[in-house]
């Protein structure tokens, strides 16, 4: 990662902490744990909360079409980053809450994976109520899953939600590589 990259970052976490929740960009090791799960590179991939991109270019590396990514950011500095980091590749910046009320990303076609870079712990439940809903009712597959990652060894949506919105929850992997170290879920409907 750059210094411009970096100094990014940290005027964003200085703008809105609550937003970043995080005291540096994710590593390169929880990059590709969070995309070592995903089995298929040609179905329709969402990103939420990418950031400065290292999630991005793990799955680009990974060998995702570009066509096949849509990256969704609420922060308007990172949006243009990414924009100019990962040319066609497309970038919306929105709010992930705003989910279900966008049309589907690809056409008719849902996407079979999710990544999130999401602070799901640091917001109200309200928000990750809407972000779940948005991601598992309106943008993907039936059998499609959700890769987030927390820094808590639990996972970031409580058990009762789970349970009311008919998901499971599997921890896929633990990073000690990454500041603070991570862990990463796959949710998937039951």
């Amino acid at each position: 990662m750059s210094t411009a990259e970096k100094m990014l970052f940290l005027r964003a976490w200085l703008r809105n902490p609550r937003l970043v929740s995080a005291v540096a960009p994710s590593s390169r090791s929880l990059a590709a744990l969070i995309t070592s799960d995903i089995r298929s590179l040609d179905d329709p991939i969402i990103e939420l909360g990418p950031g400065t991109g290292v999630f991005t270019q793990a799955l680009l590396a990974r060998g995702v079409p570009r066509e096949r990514l849509v990256l969704v950011e609420a922060d308007r500095a990172f949006a243009k980053l990414l924009e100019q980091r990962f040319p066609g590749v497309r970038v919306l910046h929105m709010d992930a809450a705003h989910l279900e009320q966008t049309g589907v990303f690809f056409g008719r076609k849902k996407a079979s994976t999710i990544v999130s870079g999401i602070p799901l712990l640091s917001m109200p439940i309200e928000k990750t109520i809407a972000i779940l809903r948005g991601v598992f009712l309106r943008h993907l597959h039936a059998d499609g899953a959700l890769y987030q990652f927390t820094y808590l060894p639990r996972c970031p949506v409580p058990e009762a939600l789970l349970e009311c919105m008919g998901l499971n929850a599997v921890r896929i992997g633990f990073v000690a590589a990454n500041l603070p170290p991570a862990f990463v879920y796959r949710l998937q409907r039951n």
